[in-house]
């Protein structure tokens, strides 16, 4: 108990560093891969490897983000009273209308192109 006392702040700090830093490691993440042309946002409102870069690591932080997505999905289509897949076709829009020049959009069809 005395060295948890004596250490309160520094374990403050590292639970603080920890809770804080964590969602920036995946969105340095997602910003590298999007960079790199190996994931592109989708008209469904979530991301998804390019055709032909997909391995491992890009699916995993494929279903890891779009984890996080359809659950932010789901909270606001509940707190709206709404469909889900409205709260998901908004989302898309945003995302490719925010997406920068030269990363990877999917256009209506299932085609993918270079913004």
């Amino acid at each position: 108990m005395a060295y948890i006392k004596r250490h309160s702040a520094r374990i403050f700090f590292l639970s603080c560093l920890f809770f804080f830093c964590v969602p920036f490691v995946h969105a340095l993440e997602l910003e590298d891969a999007k960079t790199k042309g190996l994931v592109g946002e989708t008209v469904t409102g979530y991301l998804a490897a390019v055709p032909g870069k997909s391995n491992p690591e890009v699916n995993a932080l494929v279903s890891r983000i779009n984890d996080l997505r359809r659950k932010e999905y789901q909270k606001i289509a509940s707190k709206n009273g709404t469909a889900v897949a409205v709260v998901e076709k908004i989302g898309a829009k945003k995302a490719i209308d925010k997406t920068p020049a030269g990363q990877f959009v999917q256009r209506s069809d299932g085609s993918w192109t270079k913004k």
